[in-house]
């Protein structure tokens, strides 16, 4: 579904990402992973192409989105929760919600308000609550549930449980599954590898640029030395 292709990226004259090749199949969830400052987040906003690419290429379901504007990389169908969350703080929760949303198609709609709210029972209950009063959990529910309304083809996810509380992160996981098993293919970096191992089919791990190893969960399980070496686990 999703392929880089040699992709080199620089922050002026200091280089960041160093011929990354990454494969993300059309189902199931594949992670990032890295010790910080490697080029996780590098990757992903070239992808988004937030962040341009000096070289290499991107594709998304066969069609180069190499250097297409962000706006467009999104409408395509890459769903972006990015990390720090970026809700925007003077509008309600459902504000946030239906700011981006994607109710263009007349049927077939896989993600609606409701379903959300379903998924989210807390931005329920908390829907007419300003951006900037929600708690930092609430805030990355809503961050994600802001991306699922535009009804992406692909869900990308940047520190998925980052500074959550062990309680709200169960609950981020749990959602993620059932966002999984409704057919989104889902991209996320996250540091939390015993709850990756558990949702996660494919693992990749960025060192200083460069995807070092590739693999499934059962192999990176029995991979002690990978992990404690690239992950400090």
């Amino acid at each position: 579904m999703l392929t880089l292709d040699n992709v080199e990226t620089h922050y002026g004259a200091s280089q960041a990402l160093f011929g990354v090749s990454l494969n993300i199949e059309p189902a199931g969830v594949t992670t990032l992973l890295g010790r910080n400052g490697m080029g996780k987040t590098t990757t992903i906003s070239s992808i988004m192409n937030i962040k341009s690419k000096t070289s290499g290429s991107v594709l998304f379901n066969g069609q180069d989105i190499t250097n297409l504007p962000s706006f467009k990389i999104a409408k395509l169908g890459i769903g972006l929760v990015p990390e720090g969350r970026q809700i925007f703080p003077n509008l309600t929760a459902h504000e946030n919600l239906i700011a981006t949303a994607n109710f263009t198609k007349t049927k077939n709609l896989t993600w609606t308000l409701e379903r959300v709210y379903e998924l989210f029972p807390n931005l329920k209950s908390r829907e007419k609550f300003m951006g900037n009063l929600l708690s930092g959990g609430e805030q990355q529910m809503l961050a994600i549930g802001r991306a699922l309304l535009t009804n992406p083809k692909l869900l990308i996810l940047d520190e998925a449980t980052e500074g959550l509380a062990p309680i709200i992160r169960e609950k981020i996981w749990e959602a993620l599954k059932n966002i999984r098993d409704s057919g989104i293919p889902i991209l996320i970096i996250d540091k939390n590898l015993k709850d990756l191992l558990t949702i996660s089919d494919n693992h990749n791990i960025i060192h200083r640029g460069k995807i070092v190893w590739s693999g499934s969960s059962v192999q990176l399980r029995s991979s002690k030395d990978v992990t404690q070496t690239f992950l400090g686990i």
